[in-house]
Order: structure tokens, then sequence, then C-alpha cells
């Protein structure tokens, strides 16, 4: 079956190419986005794969429904940049990725809050200039000290059972009680609670109407000051401008970023050699304590091999005419 990606970058058409050894599908990769300009290039093709940060809104559905467009593939597990009205209108089905590797994004979700705090990243920028002073990389132990893990899914549960081996105290938020986190010594408590307790407070939640911005001024507010913040889930849960305004006052002591709310515009590509003109991004990068990266948690070579995988599968049973075990629809 024929397949457009879209977004497409040289690691995908590795894993991907690697994935189809027996030839089955036909790919075709595209690097650009699919928007308006671009989903002319789906004609002839019943399936398309999609990114993160692709527009898949209402519109560019009805398009795609025009190009004949009967499944839309994501090679990821959020789905938020997805009309699934539309495409239930229009008859589209719509599949993911939903565990392509939990153990990627929790890893590196507690890489971040380690070189946050010892400074590593900092540190090894002045052992290259020849300065191999220890002032200002303190840092603190975190065995004892206390962790807050907002959604305790697959990743969050990791999280967890990584900082309980750290001998951190762990306290939980979640509408959906995970009992091994329990097993573990973690506590479920109210988000005010852990906003008030925590030291550390690491997100991973999805995007929903009730998630977005759950880190804004009001919440940030409530929480310690000189607390640790990480997001390694969707950008748009924490209020960006929020959190500059707290960096500034020291009420957030370090921030980690893995994701950001307009990372669309710049996140998977090479801006080297160009004016960033998003000033909210350009204000993050200026605080000592903040430690951003591009959206990159996930990337392993386990992950992307789960990925090309599981989408193939998902492909295939789309084409098979079989029950579409990864299937996102409306609730």
């Amino acid at each position: 079956m024929k397949v457009v990606f879209f977004n497409s970058k040289e690691y995908d058409r590795k894993y991907f190419n690697s994935a189809n050894i027996d030839g089955h599908h036909e790919f075709v990769f595209l690097e650009p986005k699919l928007s308006l300009d671009t989903v002319c290039l789906t004609q002839g093709a019943k399936v398309i794969c999609v990114f993160v940060n692709d527009n898949v809104d209402a519109e560019i559905i009805s398009r795609l429904a025009i190009n004949g467009v009967k499944l839309i593939a994501l090679r990821c597990a959020g789905f938020n940049n997805v009309d699934l009205n539309a495409a239930s209108e229009h008859g589209i089905r719509i599949v993911r990725v939903p565990a392509y590797s939990p153990n990627a994004v929790a890893e590196y979700t507690v890489g971040l809050m380690l070189a946050l705090n010892r400074k590593i990243h900092r540190a090894y920028c002045r052992v290259r200039e020849g300065n191999f002073a220890l002032n200002g990389l303190l840092g603190f132990d975190m065995a004892g000290k206390t962790a807050g893990v907002i959604g305790t899914g697959q990743i969050g549960a990791l999280v967890v059972r990584t900082l309980c081996a750290l001998d951190m105290n762990v306290l939980m938020s979640d509408p959906i009680i995970n009992e091994g986190c329990v097993e573990l010594g973690a506590r479920y408590v109210d988000i005010n609670t852990l906003f008030a307790e925590s030291d550390i407070i690491s997100l991973h939640c999805p995007l929903t109407p009730e998630t977005h911005h759950i880190i804004d001024a009001a919440a940030i507010d409530k929480m310690k000051q000189g607390v640790m913040l990480i997001n390694t889930s969707r950008g748009a849960v924490v209020d960006t401008t929020a959190v500059i305004a707290s960096l500034k006052t020291g009420q957030i002591g370090m921030l980690g970023l893995d994701v950001y709310e307009q990372e669309e515009d710049l996140f998977f590509e090479d801006h080297s050699y160009e004016v960033i003109t998003d000033d909210v991004f350009e204000r993050l990068l200026t605080f000592p304590n903040a430690l951003i990266t591009a959206h990159q948690g996930f990337f392993t070579a386990d992950a992307l091999s789960n990925i090309a995988a599981t989408t193939l599968d998902n492909i295939l049973q789309f084409e098979n005419d079989s029950l579409l075990d990864n299937e996102v629809s409306i609730r």
C-alpha cells in the first residue's frame, strides 16, 4: 500500500525502510510538514503518516478526504493536533503508536533532573574552556527530597519507579490510580498538596482541555520557593509566560523543558543560520537555571524501531480490514 510521509527525516526513512524489508508498502517520504500548502501531495494515497507537529485540522482533513485519504497514521502517541470530529465526519480513521518506548522518555526525564540539579551541562562547558572552579555548581541530594509526578500512565509510572529507587518521597496526581506505583510506596494526593510539598515536579499528562496550562501563575504560586519543574509531555500543559515570570522571581529555581508551546515552528529543524523571532522562546534561553531541549526524549534506536513496526502493523490492519488495535476515535 502507498503511504505518504510528511515531516520526515533521515532517521524516519532509515527505520521505516528497515521495518518494510519485504517491500510490501510503497513509501513516499516528504520533508515538509502537512499543511494547506502540501496537502495536494496526498492525491492518490489512501494512507498518510504524520508526526506530532503536523497540522491535521478540519480544513486539512476535508482536503484529505477529497484526495481519497482513508487513514491517517500518527507515528507518535499524542493526537491533540488532529481534529477527531472532522475525521469522523469524513470517514477518515486515525491510528497512533500509544507506547513506543516509555523507558526512553522516563529515562530522559530523570536525566534532565540530574543535569539541572548538579549543573552537568554548565560544568561540561566550563571544563572545555579551562575553568575548573566549582562556584555556582552546587546541587542537592535527591534522596530524601519530595518529587511530585503529575500523570501516572506508562511513562509517569516509570519515572515514579526510578525516583523511588533514588529514595525520594514521591507524590502523585492522576484521576486513574496506578496500583503498581502505590505498591512502590508513592502516594496519591490532591494536586494542590503536590504543588505545595514537592521539591521537584514532573509532568507526564496528555494535552487535553483539562490539562491545558495546568501549570499557570496560580499553580506556581502554590509551589515551594525554588522548585524544579520538568516537562517532557506536551508544551501547552505549561503556561510559558507564567514560567518566565516565576524564573525571574526565583519561585521556579530550575526548569527543564523538552517540549514547548509553540514548538511546531522551531523543533526538528536547523535554524542556526536564522534569526529566531519567537521572543518568548529566546527569553527562556537567557536563564542559566533553565535547560531546554528540542523534543528528543523519545529519540532512541529502540523507540524508532518500535514506532516503525507499530505504525506498519496499524497500516496492515487497515489494509486487511481488520480491527484497528490502536485506533483513536471520539470518546
